[in-house]
């Protein structure tokens, strides 16, 4: 096995710089995946208030931070791609949709809602041209994709039609009728019975429903498009028609939050028996309209809750939802007992091959990061023109690759670190040992065997201490 340069890993070395936890959602559907981010924001990483909520994206996506990523690099990725694939490595499909109904305060995604008919046919068009040109490439042709993940935007703004035109024409390109798992996010007021029955017969197995809060003066003020009733509406329908998974998002600590409107709203989502949740706390990253209006103020405080609240509001539902029958599965979700894996994510984590295709989405080919043109006109220009979407990309170094698979799987809470000597030739308590025995001093790790997990207070802020394994140069960056 070949074994790390354990030098050059930041767990060797005293780390002071962490980042806290945060939302991960995305435009009107906020689904649980996501694989796409707004390339013209300039959200900084760093140490924000462990108190109040400042500005800033600190949700942890990637590594390195998307700010490392650059335009110079986009021929490694070519070269990536001219190489047959990595074998044994499985590889997961990310379409990105960036249609909304309304843009939400909150959002930080590249979204649109001023596209006409026309317009969402030629980006179909464009998104089947980017795929089959995916498709002749040596690391891509063949393959079978384990997994299908359509995020926003909503990917239910489109029609019935439109999904139907979609969906037949990326499977005449890379066929997906093997694939264990077809998750699709939506926003509760673009479903309809219709609607979700051309999905069901498209072959989508999990449902994704942007939800967010059940009081519908929170959904108001914080810009959302939908309201309680149609919650209810749209979830009935998707239980009636039968997918095999229905996974709800909800966010802890949103404008106008409250002890009693988030047990409220917890105790709503229970009540629907959801096959997953997933919890994420409330962010301000900059490009959102909270942001601009707290420049309008000059405030330096975002007007939502304080970390320390939203860290016990999620702590909170878990025990509630663990009351109910359900088990904690990662960072920001909870799963029934029965539930099936979130393939999507485990694939995110795990260093699966993500072909990534869309206006801004993000991808990681054979060891290489890469993200497309992040505005709609240039990336259908490129498409279209039959040139590459690719705007930036990052070639990981094997460290770098151990670093990544490390970190994005602490947020499902624990890691085998048995299993990541057998594949990297390094156990990860050699590796760092400076933060292990940080976490340790700290509270926030207990041992198993190999088995190495966080506590549910480490889990709580689990972004802020993965921080912890970046080399120090990933530690000051931009999400940009």
């Amino acid at each position: 096995m070949t074994t790390l340069s354990l030098k050059q890993l930041p767990g060797n070395a005293t780390t002071g710089s962490s980042v806290g936890a945060g939302s991960g959602c995305g435009g009107g559907g906020c689904g649980d995946g996501g694989g796409s981010g707004d390339a013209g924001s300039t959200t900084i990483v760093g140490k924000p208030s462990t108190k109040d909520t400042g500005v800033g994206n600190y949700f942890v996506a990637n590594y390195p931070p998307f700010g490392f990523w650059k335009p110079d690099h986009v021929g490694a990725f070519v070269d990536a791609l001219d190489r047959p694939a990595r074998p044994g490595v499985d590889m997961g499909i990310y379409a990105h949709i960036p249609f909304c109904r309304k843009r939400c305060h909150f959002c930080y995604f590249r979204v649109y809602t001023d596209k006409n008919a026309r317009d969402i046919r030629l980006y179909i068009d464009a998104l089947h041209a980017e795929l089959a040109d995916f498709a002749r490439r040596p690391a891509i042709g063949g393959r079978k994709p384990k997994f299908v993940y359509f995020g926003g935007g909503t990917p239910s703004y489109l029609s019935a039609e439109q999904l139907k035109v979609l969906f037949e024409g990326m499977k005449r390109i890379v066929p997906w009728d093997e694939a264990e798992e077809v998750t699709l996010e939506c926003e509760p007021g673009t479903l309809n019975d219709q609607k979700l029955r051309a999905l069901k017969d498209l072959g989508v197995t999990r449902l994704s429903m942007g939800i967010e809060h059940f009081d519908d003066y929170v959904l108001e003020v914080n810009g959302r498009a939908h309201r309680s009733k149609e919650i209810w509406r749209a979830y009935e329908y998707a239980r009636e028609i039968g997918f095999d998974q229905v996974n709800i998002d909800l966010i802890a600590g949103m404008v106008e939050e409250t002890d009693q409107r988030w047990r409220e709203t917890v105790a709503k989502a229970i009540a629907l028996r959801p096959d997953a949740v997933t919890i994420y706390q409330m962010e301000v990253p900059y490009n959102t309209t909270i942001y601009k209006r707290m420049q309008e103020t000059g405030a330096l405080v975002a007007p939502v809750a304080d970390w320390e609240t939203k860290r016990r509001w999620v702590s909170e539902a878990f025990d509630e939802f663990c009351r109910s029958g359900y088990r904690v599965a990662a960072a920001t979700t909870v799963v029934r007992e029965d539930s099936k894996p979130f393939l999507y994510r485990k694939g995110l984590f795990d260093g699966t091959d993500i072909l990534s295709i869309g206006v801004s989405s993000f991808g990681h080919i054979s060891g290489v990061n890469y993200q497309n043109q992040h505005d709609f006109q240039p990336y259908l220009d490129k498409v279209l023109g039959g040139e590459m979407a690719t705007f930036r990309a990052y070639p990981l170094s094997r460290d770098e690759v151990y670093t990544r698979e490390l970190a994005l799987q602490f947020k499902n809470g624990a890691i085998d670190a048995g299993a990541f000597a057998r594949k990297f030739g390094t156990d990860p308590r050699l590796a760092f040992g400076a933060v292990f025995d940080s976490w340790r001093r700290r509270g926030v790790l207990v041992e198993s065997g190999d088995v190495l997990s966080v506590t549910r207070a480490g889990l709580m802020e689990i972004d802020r201490l993965i921080y912890e394994f970046f080399r120090p140069e990933h530690q000051t960056g931009r999400y940009a």
